[in-house]
């Protein structure tokens, strides 16, 4: 720093590591310090600011660097100083320094708001989001809801790469037990259904009143009853409209899960959401509601809910020690074989089988051409 007899303290010489910004241009200036009533910051023997100490406050700097702002100055401009003994002394002359910088009370305050804002979020995907979809679904057209399910009809396909079987016996067993059961439930004719050729064991309904069987499920059906009651109970999330109200539902959810972790442009909810019109597992609710239709479309055409149960056993296993059946998105499926053997007992069917037993092969054989399987 460089000498001034009108100074009370010690001549400041040239600071080493001074480094000046203007804040009128992004120019490095390395500059000389010189303290009196003032901070004075010069280069070449020329004032370029005159600070007053009680303007000066502290910026963001790393360790090791002190870097200045000035109420009074331009807003970008920075003093930045790595002398430790300046430092210290323009600590000890700046008595508001630290006047804009956030306290322990403010920090608590960001924190404790973060926290809240959080929260909020938590509580409204676990309670707001699944009532808005439970309104908001009867408000979809029926017109934008098949729309909805021609796309994840062509997702389907390529998801599983299933092609749809196509063997004329077998095609005309499937049509024979859907129609039964379409007619039973109260559907029109406007509910399309396939089987697709993939060893995935699986049935599932798509907006728009699409419902899908899967050659993997039916391989390891014994008779047309545990098929029918699979069928049935699609059917039934056709009828309550629950992948519309997942979709939403889901949707909703991810949209607000990216706002908590930063996707603020919602292009996850987006993915997560179209994808979750082919994978998305149902409430515990939505699956009992749809284990209801189903026992009860069961029982109107006489015939039993029970061995649904049963298949779906054969499939899963016992899931009861498999985790927390609390959290589990769905009935455990030894609880829900349960009922439905309890639901059989009570009421008793006794109609005549829904398929023949050549039918029944027929169906078995749905995804095998004449040049073997599909």
């Amino acid at each position: 720093m460089e000498s001034d007899s009108s100074a009370t303290s010690p001549v400041a010489a040239p600071a080493p590591g001074a480094v000046f910004f203007d804040g009128a241009s992004n120019r490095r200036r390395v500059v000389a310090l010189k303290l009196s009533d003032a901070l004075e910051i010069r280069q070449d023997g020329a004032l370029l600011a005159r600070w007053v100490f009680a303007d000066i406050r502290r910026a963001d700097s790393p360790s090791g660097l002190l870097r200045l702002s000035c109420l009074t100055a331009p807003s970008l401009a920075r003093l930045e100083i790595r002398d430790g003994a300046l430092i210290a002394t323009l600590v000890a002359r700046c008595d508001a320094l630290e006047a804009d910088l956030p306290n322990r009370r403010g920090v608590a305050a960001i924190v404790g708001w973060s926290l809240a804002a959080a929260v909020s979020i938590v509580l409204v995907v676990l309670f707001g989001v699944p009532l808005a979809a439970e309104r908001l679904t009867p408000l979809v057209p029926d017109s934008f809801e098949r729309r909805l399910g021609d796309v994840a009809e062509a997702q389907v396909k390529v998801l599983f790469d299933g092609k749809p079987c196509s063997n004329a016996a077998g095609q005309a067993a499937f049509t024979k037990l859907v129609g039964r059961l379409r007619e039973s439930a109260g559907f029109d004719n406007s509910v399309q259904s396939s089987v697709l050729a993939t060893s995935v064991p699986n049935a599932f309904a798509l907006p728009g009143g699409k419902v899908f069987l899967f050659d993997g499920l039916l391989e390891k059906a014994e008779n047309p009853d545990e098929i029918a009651g699979v069928l049935a109970h699609e059917l039934g999330h056709l009828r309550h409209r629950d992948s519309m109200r997942e979709l939403i539902h889901n949707g909703g959810t991810s949209f607000l899960i990216g706002l908590l972790f930063g996707d603020v442009t919602g292009s996850g909810a987006l993915i997560f959401a179209s994808r979750s019109l082919v994978t998305s597992s149902y409430s515990r609710e939505a699956e009992s509601n749809a284990d209801t239709f189903a026992i009860e479309t069961m029982h109107s055409l006489g015939r039993p809910a029970k061995p649904m149960g049963e298949l779906m056993f054969r499939v899963t296993g016992k899931e009861g020690g498999k985790g927390l059946s609390l959290v589990s998105s769905h009935p455990l499926t030894e609880d829900r074989l349960a009922r439905m053997d309890k639901a059989d007992v009570a009421s008793r069917p006794n109609g005549p089988p829904l398929l023949s037993s050549a039918e029944w092969q027929a169906l078995k054989g749905i995804c095998v051409s004449a040049k073997g399987k599909l």
